[in-house]
């Protein structure tokens, strides 16, 4: 009987052994809470009104330049997750760059669409709405300001 419970009791310290670090490192120190995302949707509530703020008091580093969107078409920075669109000269939007099929980051383009590499999903530039799928819910606007030649993000 003593061989049975030594065995329990070391098979159940090396499964504490094992996973306490495994679940440690499911976490990060990271100080993000379960709000962040709402706040980079919540742009999207505002359909109606311009994703476009053309006033200097702009809060954000500046994303790109305007003569990196390509009129009818857009352009993406990786690095922030927006893509920024020029339907027409002169008249810049930005959108949440990931795609809302299955997170896949959207693509520059001279096409006049916002595509996703991965499934093949198109979006408007006007409005990040679906304009063929598989995706089915648009993009989340962002709001930018823009100063002279100088893209930011409100």
């Amino acid at each position: 009987m003593t061989a049975i419970n030594r065995r329990r009791a070391l098979s159940g310290s090396a499964a504490v052994a094992v996973g306490v670090p495994l679940l440690a490192a499911c976490g990060d120190d990271s100080t993000s809470t379960a709000t962040d995302p709402s706040s980079s949707s919540a742009p999207s509530e505002e359909s109606s009104s311009p994703s476009e703020d053309t006033g200097s008091s702009g809060g954000g580093a500046a994303l790109a330049s305007t003569s990196d969107v390509p009129v009818g078409g857009c352009f993406v920075v990786a690095a922030s997750k927006i893509v920024l669109t020029q339907p027409t000269e002169g008249d810049f939007k930005a959108f949440t760059a990931v795609c809302t099929h299955q997170g896949c980051l959207v693509e520059t383009s001279t096409e006049g669409d916002i595509p996703c590499p991965c499934h093949g999903s198109k979006f408007s530039l006007d409005d990040g709405s679906p304009q063929s799928g598989p995706a089915s819910a648009a993009l989340a606007a962002v709001k930018i300001t823009v100063d002279g030649d100088s893209i930011s993000q409100a």
